[in-house]
Protein backbone atom coordinates (compact mmCIF):
# COMPACT_ATOMS: atom_id res chain seq x y z
CA UNK A 1 0.00 0.00 0.00
CA UNK A 2 3.11 2.28 0.55
CA UNK A 3 4.13 2.17 -2.93
CA UNK A 4 0.48 3.15 -3.88
CA UNK A 5 1.02 5.95 -2.16
CA UNK A 6 3.83 7.11 -3.09
CA UNK A 7 3.01 6.43 -7.16
CA UNK A 8 -0.16 8.62 -6.29
CA UNK A 9 1.20 11.13 -4.54
CA UNK A 10 4.20 11.57 -7.43
CA UNK A 11 1.50 11.48 -10.10
CA UNK A 12 0.30 14.57 -8.47
CA UNK A 13 3.91 16.28 -8.43
CA UNK A 14 5.15 15.30 -12.01
CA UNK A 15 1.61 16.64 -13.64
CA UNK A 16 2.20 19.73 -11.82
CA UNK A 17 5.82 19.50 -14.09
CA UNK A 18 4.00 18.69 -17.07
CA UNK A 19 1.13 22.03 -16.70
CA UNK A 20 4.09 24.42 -16.26
CA UNK A 21 6.09 22.06 -18.91
CA UNK A 22 2.77 23.06 -21.31
CA UNK A 23 1.45 26.16 -19.88
CA UNK A 24 4.64 28.24 -18.19
CA UNK A 25 2.25 31.36 -18.02
CA UNK A 26 -0.30 30.13 -16.09
CA UNK A 27 1.95 29.15 -12.88
CA UNK A 28 3.86 32.30 -14.08
CA UNK A 29 0.85 34.58 -13.48
CA UNK A 30 0.17 33.31 -10.10
CA UNK A 31 3.58 33.94 -9.13
CA UNK A 32 3.78 37.49 -10.90
CA UNK A 33 0.34 38.11 -8.90
CA UNK A 34 1.69 37.62 -5.48
CA UNK A 35 4.77 39.94 -6.42
CA UNK A 36 7.37 36.96 -7.07
CA UNK A 37 8.92 36.79 -10.55
CA UNK A 38 7.72 34.72 -13.58
CA UNK A 39 10.22 32.85 -14.18
CA UNK A 40 10.85 31.12 -11.44
CA UNK A 41 8.42 28.58 -12.82
CA UNK A 42 10.93 26.55 -14.15
CA UNK A 43 12.57 25.95 -10.75
CA UNK A 44 9.08 24.83 -9.74
CA UNK A 45 8.71 22.79 -12.70
CA UNK A 46 12.26 21.12 -11.68
CA UNK A 47 11.56 20.83 -8.57
CA UNK A 48 8.34 19.08 -9.21
CA UNK A 49 10.20 16.72 -11.49
CA UNK A 50 12.30 15.72 -8.41
CA UNK A 51 9.80 15.27 -5.82
CA UNK A 52 8.00 12.82 -7.84
CA UNK A 53 10.79 11.25 -8.41
CA UNK A 54 12.16 11.40 -4.55
CA UNK A 55 8.89 10.06 -3.66
CA UNK A 56 9.35 6.85 -6.40
CA UNK A 57 12.82 5.58 -5.03
CA UNK A 58 12.47 4.23 -1.56
CA UNK A 59 15.93 5.69 -0.24
CA UNK A 60 14.90 9.26 -0.89
CA UNK A 61 11.48 8.98 0.15
CA UNK A 62 12.26 10.71 3.52
CA UNK A 63 13.55 13.58 2.37
CA UNK A 64 11.04 14.15 -0.59
CA UNK A 65 8.36 13.49 1.31
CA UNK A 66 9.46 16.50 3.52
CA UNK A 67 10.78 18.72 0.89
CA UNK A 68 7.47 18.14 -0.73
CA UNK A 69 5.14 18.87 2.08
CA UNK A 70 6.96 22.30 2.77
CA UNK A 71 6.48 23.16 -1.18
CA UNK A 72 2.33 22.47 -0.56
CA UNK A 73 2.92 24.56 2.81
CA UNK A 74 4.38 27.42 0.66
CA UNK A 75 2.17 27.18 -2.42
CA UNK A 76 -0.39 26.99 -0.55
CA UNK A 77 -0.84 30.67 -0.03
CA UNK A 78 -0.62 31.48 -3.72
CA UNK A 79 -4.14 29.89 -3.61
CA UNK A 80 -5.00 31.96 -0.05
CA UNK A 81 -7.95 34.02 -1.89
CA UNK A 82 -10.82 34.21 0.50
CA UNK A 83 -12.86 35.56 -2.25
CA UNK A 84 -12.60 32.71 -4.23
CA UNK A 85 -13.98 29.54 -3.19
CA UNK A 86 -12.38 27.57 -5.73
CA UNK A 87 -8.89 28.71 -4.90
CA UNK A 88 -9.58 28.46 -1.26
CA UNK A 89 -10.35 24.79 -2.40
CA UNK A 90 -6.73 24.37 -3.25
CA UNK A 91 -5.61 26.09 -0.32
CA UNK A 92 -6.41 23.67 1.80
CA UNK A 93 -6.57 20.46 -0.47
CA UNK A 94 -2.80 21.63 -0.16
CA UNK A 95 -2.69 21.78 3.46
CA UNK A 96 -4.26 18.36 3.21
CA UNK A 97 -1.52 16.70 0.78
CA UNK A 98 1.56 18.28 3.08
CA UNK A 99 -0.54 16.47 5.99
CA UNK A 100 -0.22 13.39 4.17
CA UNK A 101 3.55 13.81 3.18
CA UNK A 102 4.44 14.62 6.53
CA UNK A 103 2.90 11.03 7.98
CA UNK A 104 5.12 9.15 4.75
CA UNK A 105 7.85 10.91 5.80
CA UNK A 106 7.19 9.94 9.33
CA UNK A 107 6.75 6.37 8.31
CA UNK A 108 10.02 6.76 5.94
CA UNK A 109 12.54 8.13 9.04
CA UNK A 110 16.05 6.79 8.86
CA UNK A 111 16.89 4.96 11.81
Amino acid sequence: MDLVGRILLAALFLTGAIQKALAPQVAAGLLTGVGAPGWLVWPALALNLALALGLLVPRTVWPAALAAALYCAVTSLFHFQPQDGWQMSIFVKNWAIAGGLVAMAAAHKPA
